[in-house]
């Protein structure tokens, strides 16, 4: 096997070459990429792993009684049809079925190939072929954040990947306060592909000039040891209490900015009197932080004095978001860059998400990339993302979102391709008896997750090795042809060729297709990147050169900050797009909703799942480290991570020794939403009265006929509740629940998260 052997491909995890040696795949990280992520060893032993699915599946209670909710779902067996029955089926039923009924799910990073991107496919289908869905808005990672930052700071996109980047944090930053962390985990993956992961060399080079980082959170590791950071542990989800505090200390001493307050900021007045206590009698000050927190009035009263006349950065992760009133972090973590008066500048400031992922601090491309255009969606109705348990529970009910009254629409039929709920949804029981009460749920899969086991029909469909395609992000130069590696596994089809193969039987093909294969429409896709490249003055091959190379590297656009650094130039000439054009510390849109779970400034609004008798330890579910979400869980990197074949909990020396649970031990984490096993890791990198357990192993119940059967495996989201974050967002809270957790005496029951279903019979 030499150099020329290996072929070109990317992935969400890193762009990498791979060829075949003695039957085995062999995978190598891009050669530039100065911090390659492990995850794509998950690929060898994947793509021909027992969990594929070879031939599509009809679950027989809905092939032999039709259409209908049905308690079945999830717990009964599979009959192997032709592809050609299966899509006969199928178009039927979408045939008989109202666009007004059909939720096109789909929520998922999928490929990384902007073609085969499972989620643009099916969007496209709904559209082409049917003349919409239902759709969901937002997203699970940042509901919160997505609704609250277009009204106090600027879109979403905006403030998190075209703000601060890496290079400006290794060469001004003087202080990066990070609630949340910047876990190299999270930044090693990024959708569309990530060529060079950055982000440990950047803060090594911060560090190393002086850049003192601050890592506010319940995990140690959440910050690399190249930061050589503080890890300052603060009590789960009270982080909005300490940046309150934080101003409140500023302010008392005079240490604000009132120039950038005056210039840049609306609504002062109202934060200052809520921060004094003129509105409720209750300074906000470090003694009054402290409790609820569990860092001392000295050590907070010290660090908000250490950020003054600094330029600090102060950066709120996904996860702090991801919890009940997620909005009030992510809002006065910008109130409190804006006291500080740094934002808009190169360091400084304010930037959600760095670190969350690879596309964070990092230039936009100098021109554009192109993604399959998903058609007009002709049906009005949405939900929030991470409401979907609740529309199809409550047909017809009423609920708010963003200043909206509006209603969960009755639905018949779920398409999902691409993205598994079983990984990111909360309350996993809850979870099976929404799916129940549906028509017909249609899943693409490329293995036996879950969520397609509770499928009626199920289509095995290609992995990404197994196809051409091409990668790129706006926020990585380099565009990949990704080669295909691999035959399809059994009888899998692309989404595509399934796509236009139910567009024809319903009629709508060429509105799918527009009379392309698969490779023209690369052809085409690359054309739109090509013709941008050339009318801006650079050089851009033909496809065929193109896809010879396997790489082609794109002009970087400007380092400059963005719509934050142009308003902190010129506010005048550069408004921000919020409505007053400025940093909104207090917004009057917002006060005017009347919501007391989401008020009209920053504020500290105490949570409800808190620890008690019954539940008294707080878990942290957040992203896992050997996988991608739930992607590839029987991969071989993800597989050799676990402990004796399940999902790996840490746990405090102290917590662990009051339990009589001992390092490697398996445990049982309960509540009253449910139970899972996991493997016991005691460690110190985890505060006192916290447990961490990461989402993605897939769900596995000891017994599938039985609702609350213990997850053998170690899915945390048996155990999470299923609520908004508030009437605002309604965005998920599952990064945070309370547990008990005890030392499992029974018999071991096996995992068979991978073992495809039984009685898989052919028609």
């Amino acid at each position: 096997m030499t150099d020329s052997d290996f072929r070109p491909h990317s992935s969400h995890w890193g762009a990498f070459t791979a060829a075949w040696r003695d039957g085995e795949l062999v995978v190598r990280p891009h050669p530039e990429d100065p911090d390659p992520n492990r995850i794509l060893q998950n690929f060898p032993r994947a793509l021909r792993h027992e969990a594929r699915i070879a031939r599509p599946m009809i679950r027989r209670g809905w092939l032999e009684d039709g259409p209908g909710a049905d308690p079945r779902r999830g717990r009964d067996d599979y009959v192997a049809v032709s592809w050609d029955r299966a899509l006969d089926l199928l178009a039927r039923e979408l045939g008989r079925t109202a666009p007004e009924r059909i939720f096109g799910g789909s929520y998922g990073w999928s490929s990384a190939g902007r073609f085969h991107h499972a989620q643009s496919q099916v969007h496209r289908f709904l559209n082409t072929a049917l003349g919409g869905y239902v759709r969901s808005v937002n997203s699970y990672s940042a509901g919160a954040a997505g609704v609250i930052l277009p009204h106090v700071l600027g879109p979403l996109e905006s403030v998190s990947r075209r703000n601060v980047t890496w290079d400006q944090v290794a060469e001004h930053s003087e202080v990066v306060l990070a609630f949340g962390g910047l876990a190299l985990k999270n930044s090693m993956v990024a959708g569309g592909g990530i060529s060079k992961h950055v982000e440990r060399r950047s803060m090594q080079a911060a560090a190393a000039r002086g850049c003192a980082f601050v890592g506010v959170g319940p995990l140690r590791d959440d910050m690399p040891a190249e930061a050589r950071a503080e890890w300052l542990t603060i009590t789960p989800n009270t982080d909005a209490a300490l940046m309150l505090a934080l101003m409140h200390t500023l302010v008392a001493a005079g240490l604000h900015d009132r120039g950038f307050l005056d210039r840049y900021t609306a609504g002062w007045p109202v934060l200052e009197a809520y921060l004094l206590g003129r509105e409720d009698g209750q300074p906000k000050d470090a003694a009054w932080a402290a409790p609820i927190t569990g860092i001392s009035a000295d050590r907070i009263a010290a660090l908000a004095r250490s950020l003054a006349g600094r330029r600090v950065l102060v950066t709120v992760s996904h996860s702090l978001q991801r919890a009940e009133h997620g909005e009030q972090p992510v809002w006065a973590g910008i109130a409190l860059a804006a006291v500080l008066g740094q934002i808009g500048l190169p360091g400084g400031g304010f930037n959600y998400a760095l670190g969350a992922l690879g596309h964070t601090g990092r230039r936009y491309n100098a021109v554009s990339t192109a993604a399959l255009p998903q058609g007009r969606n002709g049906v009005g109705a949405y939900i929030p993302v991470a409401r979907i348990s609740d529309m199809l529970l409550n047909p017809g009910a009423a609920f708010e979102y963003n200043g909206q009254h509006l209603t969960y629409p009755d639905i018949g039929l779920v398409y999902w391709a691409g993205g598994n709920p079983f990984h990111h949804h909360q309350d996993l029981n809850r979870l099976r008896e929404a799916f129940r009460r549906v028509d017909t749920l249609v899943v693409h899969e490329l293995a036996w997750t879950a969520t397609a086991r509770h499928a009626d029909i199920v289509l095995p469909v290609t992995m990404t090795l197994e196809r051409e395609d091409i990668g790129s992000s706006q926020t990585d130069p380099l565009m990949v042809a990704m080669h295909k590696l691999a035959e399809p596994y059994g009888e899998a089809r692309d989404d595509y060729a399934i796509f236009a193969d139910l567009a024809a039987r319903l009629g709508r093909e060429q509105a799918f297709t527009e009379g392309r294969s698969a490779r023209d429409w690369l052809r085409h896709l690359y054309g739109r990147t090509a013709d941008d490249l050339r009318a801006k003055g650079h050089d851009a091959p033909d496809f065929d050169s193109f896809w010879q190379a396997g790489h082609l590297m794109l002009p970087e656009g400007p380092d400059d900050g963005g719509i934050l650094g142009a308003f902190r130039r010129d506010p005048e000439a550069d408004p921000l797009p919020t409505p007053s054009g400025k940093v909104e510390v207090a917004s009057a849109t917002i006060a005017g909703f009347g919501y007391d779970d989401c008020p009209g400034h920053p504020a500290w609004i105490a949570p409800r799942d808190v620890p008690e008798p019954g539940a008294p330890l707080r878990l942290v579910a957040n992203q896992p480290a050997t996988r991608l979400h739930s992607q590839f869980d029987f991969g071989g990197h993800s597989a050799e991570m676990k402990r004796r074949g399940r999902e790996v909990m840490r746990i405090h020396p102290d917590d662990a020794g009051a339990r009589g649970i001992a390092d490697g031990d398996i445990v049982r984490l309960f509540n009253a939403r449910g139970a899972c096993l996991a493997a016991a890791e005691v460690t110190d990198g985890v505060m006192p009265g916290v447990v961490q357990l990461p989402t993605g192993a897939w769900y596995d119940p000891e017994d599938p006929a039985e609702d609350g059967s213990l997850c053998v495996h170690g899915n945390p989201n048996v155990l999470t509740r299923d609520a908004g974050t508030s009437r605002l967002a309604q965005g998920c809270t599952g990064q945070l629940t309370t547990v008990e957790v005890e030392r499992f005496t029974g018999n071991l029951p096996p995992v068979k998260a991978f073992t495809p279903p039984g009685a898989l019979a052919a028609e």
